[in-house]
């Protein structure tokens, strides 16, 4: 049913206001959580943000530019405009803050940090844009991360073989996450350095990776996200051998891991030929049917390390409730693909269901599920409510950069449902969201909460009724 209520559009253009887009994602996700407004959207005008503002149906002032802050506010109607402006401006001081060189907590996600080698530039435009801005990048002899999506494939294929031409290192594009010098860069977990190196075809893999490690007391120095198209045919996994020289060159690594969603066997050959020929030793992660999970990629780089393998917590306990299908709903692209080839070996009717809310197709025109998780909240209620649903299964990811208290806007959905819930959170005991108190809030609501995504899909099948 489509909701009639009258609303009120407010539309104005900011000539000369700038703020990153990462932080106005926030700004807007601030925004809608204020009571009577329906919905919000704070961007530079570009050509497609003012295009995602018209499907909207926002009307943008003739005459925006790229230069221009547009801020659109659809309001109840109860909704108070003022105080809608209020929280606009409020959450806009952050930003305004580290902009203007003010007292701020530290940038995790940066313009350029320098490196033992060349700069690197932080490329966060939309995707049309991107390949212009990184090409100039490397023009410039800086290496590249690439924080952006939806780029083209030809364009990815573009600049890495030029960077590969030049000796540099292209990250992403859709690089959310990174590790470079100690610093976390776009969605990065707060580590502690230590011997491992990674190479990640993959954000949310690296930061299980990430998680799991940090509970073993193992820390990561570097982890240079590479894009999860890297290991494609049509890439060639140009840029993860570029990552992998790196840091075989790196005297402070003594362990390099590969983590990548499932990887082209040609390519995967390739990867392989290149770890027996570094110095340092190479521990591959690459995700496919018959291959490791990534919790086995973890134990594996504890037991080359010499480490103990802890027992991987879990908190709470659901029930099984009536047989049936399991529904993972995901934020973490990686961790969806994990959970649909495990469930693959006991689904042959494919009667389970996983949706990544992460792909390009739910981010065209949207924040990332794990800044605003509005759209996966509205599935979530659908999907519990159908009958065929016997267990939920979801993510919940921390870090920087992400929704600062995902548990807030969870756990009340959560405690409502029928179905028994398993929930992964992918966090580290340091990261800003208190992962602790996260893991509290999800089992006060009825959620089973692992910190293994793969140990959380095998306990959902179990509770749906798949084998032990």
């Amino acid at each position: 049913m489509t909701d009639s209520s009258p609303t009120t559009d407010h539309v104005d253009l900011r000539p000369g206001a700038y703020a990153d887009s990462v932080a106005l994602l926030q700004v807007s996700r601030d925004v809608q959580d204020v009571p009577g407004v329906v919905t919000a959207q704070v961007a530079m005008a570009t050509a497609l943000n003012v295009e995602v503002l018209g499907e909207m149906g926002f009307a943008v002032p003739a005459g925006a530019t790229s230069n221009d802050m547009v801020v659109a506010v659809r309001l109840a109607a109860d909704g108070d405009l003022g105080r809608a402006l209020a929280a606009v401006e409020a959450a806009l001081t952050p930003a305004r803050r580290e902009a203007g060189g003010g007292e701020a907590e530290p940038r995790r996600t940066t313009a350029t940090a320098l490196l033992d080698g060349p700069a690197l530039a932080l490329v966060s435009v939309p995707g049309r844009s991107a390949l212009v801005e990184a090409m100039d990048a490397l023009d410039a002899g800086c290496d590249v991360m690439v924080f952006s999506d939806n780029v083209p494939l030809a364009q990815e294929v573009a600049l890495k073989r030029t960077a590969s031409d030049r000796g540099l290192l292209v990250m992403g594009p859709d690089c959310g996450t990174a590790v470079v010098g100690g610093v976390g860069l776009g969605f990065a977990n707060a580590v502690r350095p230590g011997p491992v190196g990674i190479v990640a075809a993959s954000g949310t893999g690296c930061q299980q990776l990430l998680a799991l490690l940090d509970h073993a007391g193992v820390g990561v120095g570097s982890a240079l996200g590479v894009g999860g198209r890297d290991l494609s045919a049509e890439v060639g996994g140009l840029s993860t051998l570029e990552a992998m020289r790196r840091l075989d060159a790196d005297d402070e690594v003594d362990l390099v891991v590969v983590v990548s969603k499932p990887p082209a066997a040609q390519v995967a050959t390739r990867v392989e030929t290149q770890a027996g020929s570094l110095a340092t030793p190479v521990e591959l992660a690459l995700l496919g049917p018959g291959r490791p999970d990534l919790t086995a990629a973890a134990e594996a780089v504890l037991a080359r390390l010499g480490r103990p393998v802890p027992v991987w917590p879990v908190a709470g306990r659901a029930e099984p409730g009536a047989p049936g299908a399991v529904r993972g709903l995901f934020v973490g692209g990686t961790l969806c693909q994990e959970a649909t080839i495990i469930a693959q070996g006991s689904d042959p009717d494919g009667a389970h269901t996983f949706t990544d809310f992460g792909d390009d197709e739910y981010t065209q025109g949207r924040a990332h599920p794990m800044i605003d998780p509005t759209l996966r909240l509205d599935h979530l209620a659908r999907t519990a409510a159908d009958p065929a649903t016997a267990v939920l299964l979801l993510d919940v990811v921390l870090g920087h950069g992400v929704e600062p208290d995902p548990a807030a806007r969870l756990a009340p959905v959560l405690a409502g449902v029928r179905p028994p819930i398993v929930v992964c959170v992918v966090g580290t005991a340091d990261d800003p969201q208190d992962r602790d108190r996260q893991v509290r809030a999800l089992v006060e609501a009825g959620a089973e909460v692992h910190l293994s995504n793969a140990a959380a899909t095998r306990r959902a099948l179990e509770l749906a009724g798949g084998p032990r």
